[in-house]
């Protein structure tokens, strides 16, 4: 059950990051033409700006998917010196305090959100971007890392239990820098 859970996240994830990709390949072309129209004595205006909420979309809803793809950076020092439950402990505890960072971030990035909703809070920009407009899809890109966290977290804590260590390691696992040099 719990592979099942983690191969649905990542088909999920991986439109997310097809999605966040091609948001990302827009702003580039977005940034190249008023790059191209500076030299010809015009600007379409904004780019850094609308760059900026790009940059920030991107990176929500980017961790999710940089999490399943175990891109996510960990010092596995002590983890490589013990055996395979030992391991799949380490790997957990990592889990536990990375949901609880991200979860604080999804807890704290609302009241953001919601004074922005509250005030019609806008860019102090030529723009003038409603920053609702931003923030909630941002906050919506943290409030799924969060979830998927847990999610993931929770799939391997009950792999663990049931005597599945072993398996919990291409799910939650860190692959040391030696691993990769072989």
């Amino acid at each position: 059950m719990e592979l099942k859970l983690i191969a649905g996240l990542r088909t999920i994830n991986k439109w997310v990051a097809l999605m966040v990709g091609i948001g990302v390949f827009a702003c580039a072309g977005f940034v190249l033409l008023d790059i191209v129209m500076r030299r010809f004595g015009t600007s379409l205006g904004g780019t850094e700006e609308i760059a900026g909420y790009t940059m920030a979309l991107a990176t929500s809803w980017g961790m999710g998917f940089t999490l399943l793809e175990l891109g996510h950076v960990r010092i596995d020092l002590l983890r490589s010196r013990v055996q395979t439950f030992g391991r799949a402990l380490f790997d957990v505890f990592a889990m536990i305090v990375m949901s609880g960072v991200i979860v604080m971030i999804a807890v704290k990035a609302w009241p953001v959100v919601e004074r922005s909703l509250v005030n019609g809070s806008r860019a102090n920009t030529p723009l003038e971007t409603p920053l609702a407009l931003v923030q909630l899809p941002w906050f919506a890109g943290w409030v799924w890392f969060a979830c998927m966290s847990c999610a993931v977290t929770l799939g391997a804590l009950s792999m663990i239990v049931k005597g599945r260590a072993a398996e919990t390691e291409p799910m939650i696992g860190a692959f040391a820098e030696q691993d990769t040099l072989q």
